[in-house]
Order: C-alpha cells, then sequence, then structure tokens
C-alpha cells in the first residue's frame, strides 16, 4: 500500500510536469499571451518546483512523508481546480507557481517514501515507481489531443479529480513515522547539508536535468533543421525518447539487485555521451530515431537511482538530503534551455553545435561518479 501510496502520487506529477507545455498554446490564445509571459509564467512554475524540493526535506524529516504527499497533493488539486476560473497572466503565473510547490513537494515525498520503505532494494524499487512519472506525462497530451480535443478546462478539472484521488489515497495509508524528534531537525539539517558528498550528487544531478530537459525542448527543432518533418520530428521525440526512458526504467530494475547503484550511474553517464554524441551527427530519420531512443535507455535509470545513492549515503536526514539533490536538479530545468538557446542565437545551423553541451555535460558526469564512488568507499 505504501508503494501503491508512491505511486500515485509520481503518475499524479509526472502528469502535472507535462500540464504547462499541454495547455499553454490554448491559454496563450484566449488570453493573448506574448512569448516573454509564456516564460515568466514557466519560470513561475520552476521556481515554486525549487523552493517547495529545497523546503520541504525538514518537514518530512521532522513530521512523516505522509504530511508532504497531503500538502503536496492538495496544492496541486487547489491550482488546478482554480486555473480554469484565471482571469489573466498574473493569476496564471501565481497558480503555476502553487502548482510547482505541489509538484516539488510530492516528487520529494514521494520518493523519500520509496527510499524509507525499500531500503533492502532501494534503486530497484525508485527505478519502478517513477516508471509511472512517464506515463503520467504520456497521459497528458494523449488525454488532451484524443479525449478532450485540447479543451484544457476539462483536462485541469480530470487531473485535479485525479489529484483529489491520490490525495485520498495517501489519507487513508499508514505511512512511517518522522525519522526524529521536530526540534532536533534544523541542526541535524545543517550537518547533512555540510557534506561535500551531497553537494557533488546534486551537481550531477543539476547535469543530468540540463541534459534530459535539453533533449525535451531542443530536440524537434535539431531535427527539423536536418530536413525532417516536423510531425516525424515529433514522434521521434515521443515515441522514441519518452518510450527508451520507460523501458530503460524497466531493464535496469532487475540488474540494480546485483549491481551496484554508483558503477550503474556511471555506466549509463557513458552511454548517455556515445548516444547523445551520435544523435547529433545523424540525418536520416530512421537512424535519428534509433539513437534517440538508445538515448532514452541511457538516461533512464540516472535520477532514481542517484536519489537511491543518496538515500543510502545519508539514512537519517534522508528526505532532506534528497529534497536538496531534487532541487539541484530543478536547477539543471532554469538553466538548461537558456544557456542553450544563447549559445545556438538565431542560427539553426549553430543549434547542433550548442546541442554538443549534453554529451559533454554526460563526460562530466562519468567523472563525477568516479569521485562519488570513492568517496562513498
Amino acid at each position: 500500500m505504501l508503494i501503491f501510496a508512491a505511486i500515485v502520487a509520481i503518475f499524479v506529477y509526472g502528469m502535472i510536469a507535462a500540464m504547462l507545455g499541454t495547455i499553454l498554446p490554448e491559454l496563450s490564445e484566449r488570453f493573448h499571451l506574448t512569448p516573454s509571459q509564456n516564460g515568466a509564467i514557466a519560470f513561475a512554475q520552476a521556481v515554486g518546483l525549487m523552493l517547495a524540493s529545497v523546503g520541504v526535506g525538514p518537514l518530512l524529516d521532522a513530521q512523516g512523508d505522509k504530511v508532504g504527499l497531503l500538502l503536496g497533493l492538495g496544492l496541486i488539486a487547489l491550482a488546478l481546480f482554480a486555473l480554469p476560473r484565471a482571469g489573466g497572466f498574473r493569476s496564471i503565473a501565481a497558480l503555476l507557481f502553487v502548482l510547482g510547490m505541489g509538484g516539488g513537494i510530492v516528487v520529494t515525498g514521494a520518493n523519500a517514501l520509496v527510499s524509507a520503505v525499500s531500503q533492502d532494494h532501494r534503486a530497484t524499487a525508485l527505478n519502478l515507481v517513477n516508471l509511472f512519472f512517464g506515463l503520467g506525462g504520456l497521459a497528458t497530451p494523449f488525454i488532451a489531443a484524443n479525449l478532450f480535443k485540447k479543451n484544457w478546462l476539462r483536462l485541469c478539472l480530470t487531473v485535479a479529480t485525479l489529484t483529489v484521488g491520490a490525495l485520498a489515497v495517501s489519507a487513508v495509508t499508514q505511512m512511517p513515522a518522522p525519522t526524529g524528534h521536530a526540534g532536533l531537525q534544523l541542526a541535524h539539517a545543517g550537518a547533512v547539508l555540510g557534506r561535500p558528498l551531497l553537494f557533488l550528487l546534486g551537481l550531477f544531478l543539476f547535469l543530468y536535468i540540463s541534459c534530459e530537459v535539453g533533449v525535451w525542448n531542443w530536440l524537434p527543432r535539431h531535427l527539423i533543421a536536418q530536413g525532417i518533418p516536423e510531425s516525424r520530428a515529433l514522434n521521434i521525440l515521443s515515441l522514441g525518447f519518452a518510450l527508451g526512458l520507460l523501458l530503460g526504467r524497466v531493464g535496469v530494475s532487475p540488474i540494480l539487485i546485483h549491481v551496484d547503484a554508483v558503477r550503474v550511474t556511471l555506466a549509463s553517464s557513458l552511454a548517455m555521451a556515445v548516444t547523445t554524441f551520435f544523435m547529433l551527427r545523424v540525418r536520416n530519420p530512421l537512424a535519428a530515431a534509433a539513437m534517440v531512443f538508445l538515448a532514452g535507455i541511457a538516461m533512464a535509470p540516472v535520477f532514481p537511482t542517484t536519489l537511491a545513492i543518496v538515500g543510502t549515503a545519508f539514512p537519517q536526514m534522508s528526505a532532506t538530503a534528497i529534497g536538496f539533490a531534487i532541487t539541484c536538479g530543478w536547477a539543471g530545468l532554469a538553466v538548461s534551455s537558456r544557456v542553450i538557446g544563447w549559445l545556438a542565437g538565431p542560427d539553426p545551423a549553430r543549434l547542433k553545435n550548442a546541442l554538443l553541451l549534453i554529451p559533454a555535460a554526460a563526460v562530466l558526469m562519468a567523472g563525477l561518479d568516479v569521485v562519488i564512488g570513492n568517496m562513498l568507499r
């Protein structure tokens, strides 16, 4: 029941992670939003994610994961029920900030819960649970396009209703007690946040999220610049990269029972460097689809397996440590596309060179993995 509660919470988070990209065209048309305002709305959501992830860890350690899941799911439901009544840019940005806050709390709380209850097979459990993040991310645009015909109002209300269902599951689920007394948590958090190992793991997730977001946001434009039709480029992204992420997490789960988590992330980092480099070199659509799929498989284990490493390294204040590491990842979300866009400039031909940041970051990840492995040993 604990794993089921984490699964439905992560599934809801996956749905809201894809929400903005799905509804933004309709929001922009209805409220006459400019590209600058669109960017500000996305930034508001990212800020909410970052603030919630870094701040909720001590709360979870002091009050328990259940409090965090109820709070996060409640904020998500509130934002989604209120969004159809938004009056313009400012209210939309405020509600997306609340949505980001709820999402940051949920993803930290759900991963901390799985980390706590699956200590013997932490990496395997986290990979399987985070599989449902990908399913949620695929569900939102599919429902919007095929069931609601891009009716964003019905989409918001439907996801809000599903969120209430997830909240009910968390409410009736008996969850582990807090790891310590509330009065001691702040002092313990300071000790955890002062360890260099946590900063290296945070930097590792910063680089990884930068790579993943770089693929999600820029790959279609790169493929189109290579002469691949837009519809085919989008299918390569969804059916190639997203499917690779899903299947990769399923495939790596039994491997993690027998292989050390740091070795898995090291192998994934090296595979990312190779697959993303060749992904940027090919022009044939079939070859591009194959390389993008392999890149998705290579990236699949990194995020949940890194959280498993954090949970193992910081058993007493795991929620605080996991929240900090996830926040570093969200920083990559905020920075990646801005840096790639700045390097590419207005010339589509320069985008290929700008995207070489992705394999370069993967090489840095491999180097960090070696250092982290030595520190853990």
